[in-house]
């Protein structure tokens, strides 16, 4: 029986005990303040991160992971394994997914399969769970992928920026334009189409947008399949479990958890963005 090794990238976000228990490996993207280079949840995590925000002037830069750690990562798992499914946050934002392909054949004795989220945060965090229970049954590489790509027709995902001047100035949005000059006047809700980052709605206020996202939600909630679903939050930790109690209530048929963006995503989004994400089992 081949033996599958599943790898994702730190924006998944997935708690380390989850990971440890699954057998997840990661590999961490970085940010950098001034000349310090911190790698993401291994020596910096979100709320540290959103504390060090307020002590500088500028904001950080964020890092992809070099092409040696892929490199150095794929030849530890091939001690143990015989293959890996890279999964990474999408291609549209970050050069981390073509990391995986490029260096997938650089290393002997591992077949590697590189897999594009085309999305981030808990939400890419699923495709990993779900590939590595389906490893630990034993399941082969290509009966996984063909599940992620099934789940993908069915993941959704909105979420709400308090300020949109992170995201243009990391150039992660696009379609930008359709909001200059109204910047300070909404909270737009954005999300991702071809694995880039779009707006979607114009929104006056936080709790019309909460709103609005609660009724994009509840078209594919109401059918009662049951279905996965993670509140996403910005250093907003008591907001995200009100809104999970509050919609617990109302679809006892959905597993809801909460999570958050670290800090490589937190750095696009800016504090205070709030996001919610779900699939159909």
């Amino acid at each position: 029986m081949m033996k599958t090794a599943i790898l994702t990238d730190s924006t998944a976000y997935i708690p380390q005990d989850i990971r440890e228990k699954l057998h997840i490996y990661m590999i961490p993207l970085s940010v950098v303040f001034g000349n310090e280079t911190y790698r993401e949840e291994v020596d910096i995590y979100a709320d540290e991160f959103y504390e060090q925000v307020k002590q500088h002037d500028k904001l950080p830069t964020t890092s992809q992971p070099p092409l040696g750690l892929f490199v150095e990562t794929f030849e530890k798992l091939a001690k143990d394994y015989d293959a890996v499914i890279s999964i990474h946050l999408s291609s549209g934002i970050s050069g981390t997914y073509q990391g995986a392909v490029t260096t997938a054949n650089m290393v002997e004795g591992i077949k590697v399969y590189p897999y594009d989220s085309e999305i981030s945060c808990m939400m890419q965090g699923f495709y990993a769970i779900e590939a590595a229970n389906m490893a630990l049954e034993g399941k082969s590489p290509e009966e996984i992928i063909a599940r992620l790509d099934e789940m993908k027709k069915t993941v959704r995902a909105y979420f709400m920026v308090d300020d949109l001047s992170h995201l243009q100035r990391g150039g992660r949005l696009s379609g930008a334009q359709a909001f200059i000059g109204s910047l300070l006047q909404v909270k737009p809700i954005l999300h991702f189409v071809d694995k880039v980052i779009v707006p979607f709605e114009k929104i006056r206020t936080r709790k019309k947008a909460i709103k609005r996202i609660e009724e994009l939600f509840a078209e594919d909630a109401r059918t009662g399949v049951p279905m996965k679903a993670v509140i996403i939050h910005a250093n907003r930790p008591e907001e995200a479990e009100a809104w999970k109690n509050e919609l617990s209530q109302a679809y006892p048929h959905v597993e809801f958890m909460i999570s958050y963006f670290g800090p490589v995503i937190g750095t696009h989004l800016g504090e205070g963005s709030l996001g919610l994400g779900w699939y159909k089992l």
